[in-house]
């Protein structure tokens, strides 16, 4: 494989946890990048994002599982920086919450519809 092709030839799974209202802007800048396939998983989960307190009929809570969004992206003809860099963009505010962004191989991919294999598939 030729180190001219992006990924190195391969297939790439871009993987981000974002807060839920930056997905519009996500969206954008993935289809920007000419990445506009994803799939949008809703999820919670704490990081370094602080915990609220909040107070039901008298008794105090503390809530530390936030909502998030998981976007995944699979990513063949194009770097998977180009598409980190786009996510990044989007869903920056500045302030503790904000998500990460993980880069995974992927082994093998197969179209359903039309039996296509590797980075024809995607």
């Amino acid at each position: 494989m030729s180190s001219e092709l992006p990924n190195d030839g391969g297939i790439k799974m871009v993987v981000a946890i974002i807060r839920p209202d930056k997905l519009g802007d996500v969206k954008k800048g993935l289809a920007a990048a000419g990445a506009p396939s994803l799939t949008v998983t809703n999820v919670s989960g704490r990081g370094s994002q602080p915990a609220k307190k909040g107070q039901w009929r008298g008794e105090e809570y503390t809530v530390d599982l936030h909502q998030k969004v998981k976007v995944e992206c699979v990513v063949a003809d194009i770097p998977a920086e180009d598409v980190v860099s786009a996510i990044r963009e989007a869903a920056n505010t500045g302030e503790p919450g904000d998500g990460k962004i993980f880069v995974l191989p992927v082994e093998s991919a197969t179209q359903v519809r039309t039996g296509n294999e590797g980075p024809d598939a995607v």
